[in-house]
């Protein structure tokens, strides 16, 4: 490996590192059930939190309360994931890296 390839790894190492650091810091929200259940994540994926409002917690039903949250988790994650593939596109010059896009 020759010194400018070298420098140029070093460089888009040095990007991808603020990219993660930006992206962890970025919030994504989703809900479901009309506000019912609301999950926020990060921008690496990492759910922050879960709100439940108790309209919706019914103890003979704990099934409808499962599939909220996990839709609400679910959409939360794929935003963030097209959020984080957006971001590292224009990083990659649309190149697809494994592990990274």
């Amino acid at each position: 490996m020759n010194l400018s390839m070298l420098k140029q790894a070093q460089e888009l190492k040095s990007k991808l590192d603020k990219v993660q650091k930006e992206l962890s810091n970025t919030i994504i929200e989703a809900d479901t059930g009309k506000g019912a259940v609301k999950a926020t994540i990060n921008g690496q994926q990492k759910v922050l939190s879960i709100k439940i409002s108790s309209k919706v917690i019914d103890p003979d039903e704990p099934e409808t309360l499962e599939k909220l949250v996990l839709t609400a988790i679910n959409e939360a994650i794929e935003k963030s994931q097209k959020l984080s593939a957006k971001q590292l596109k224009g990083l990659t010059g649309g190149l697809k890296i494994p592990g990274l896009t």
